[in-house]
C-alpha cells in the first residue's frame, strides 16, 4: 500500500508543478487520458476557479471528457478551437530523448491528435516511466490503433519488422478492446527501441494502421514526480 501511495504523491507533485508552471488565462488546453491526468485536471480546475479564468479544456478520450465535466472546467472540441496553447498529458514511457510510448489505456490517436494541435505537449510522470530506450521498463509492447476487419494481414506484416504483436483483449467484456474510435489495439513488442523514429515510420507505412504509441519528438517539458518528493524536469534540447 506504501508503494501505491508513493507512486499516487509522485504523480501529485509533477501534476501540481507541471499546470502551475503552464497554465495561464485564456487558454485553450489539450487533456490527455490516464491517472496522471485526474491531478492535472483537479489542480487546473483550483487555480482556474481561484483566478476566475476563462479556459477551454478538449478531451482526448469519454474519460477525459468527464474529468473537464465533473471538475466544473470549460468543455470545447478541437473543431472549435484548432490551435491549443498546451497539451497535458501522461506516458507510460519516456526516453532520454522525450520520445514516448503511449496508448496503454487505449486512447493514442486522439491523444497524439492534440499533441500535434497544441504548441506545447506537457508530459507528466512518476519516476517508473524515465528510461534511456523505450522498451527497457514498458514491457506490455507499443499500442498500435488499427482499422479491425484488417487485423490479420496487419500483424503479419509487423512480425515482418521484429515485432510480436498481440490483440489486445478486453476484461470485462468478450473480445478485443474496442478503441473511442470503434478500432482494435495491437500491442507489439519490439524489445528494446534504439530508433523510435525509423520504427514508428516502419509501422505507418503499414497500410490499416491508424496510428502508433510512439510519440517522436513532441515532447516540450516532462515533470517526473520522484521518489524523494522533488519533481525533476526534462526540457527539449
Amino acid at each position: 500500500m506504501g508503494d501505491i501511495n508513493l507512486i499516487e504523491k509522485c504523480k501529485r507533485e509533477a501534476a501540481k508543478l507541471a499546470v502551475k508552471e503552464n497554465i495561464r488565462n485564456n487558454m485553450k488546453i489539450g487533456i490527455g487520458s490516464g491517472s496522471t491526468i485526474v491531478f492535472a485536471v483537479r489542480e487546473l480546475a483550483k487555480i482556474v476557479k481561484g483566478n476566475n479564468w476563462d479556459v477551454i479544456c478538449i478531451p482526448s478520450s469519454y474519460q477525459a471528457e468527464q474529468l473537464i465535466i465533473e471538475n466544473g472546467l470549460t468543455l470545447g472540441t478541437l473543431n472549435q478551437n484548432p490551435e491549443l496553447d498546451i497539451d497535458l498529458d501522461g506516458a507510460d514511457e519516456i526516453d532520454e530523448k522525450l520520445n514516448l510510448i503511449k496508448g496503454g489505456g487505449g486512447c493514442l490517436v486522439q491523444e497524439k491528435i492534440l499533441a500535434s494541435y497544441s504548441k506545447k505537449l506537457i508530459i507528466i510522470a512518476d519516476f517508473r516511466k524515465k528510461s534511456k530506450y523505450l522498451g527497457e521498463k514498458w514491457k506490455k509492447g507499443v499500442p498500435i490503433e488499427i482499422f479491425p476487419g484488417a487485423c490479420i494481414p496487419i500483424m503479419k506484416e509487423i512480425e515482418k519488422f521484429n515485432g510480436v504483436p498481440n490483440l489486445r483483449m478486453a476484461v470485462a467484456k468478450m473480445g478485443p478492446v474496442v478503441t473511442d474510435n470503434s478500432n482494435f489495439i495491437i500491442d507489439a513488442d519490439f524489445s528494446i527501441i534504439k530508433d523510435p523514429k525509423d520504427l514508428n515510420k516502419k509501422l505507418l507505412s503499414i497500410s490499416g494502421i491508424v496510428d502508433t504509441g510512439l510519440f517522436i519528438n513532441m515532447t516540450s517539458i516532462a515533470y517526473i514526480g520522484q521518489e524523494d518528493g522533488s519533481v525533476q524536469k526534462l526540457e527539449k534540447s
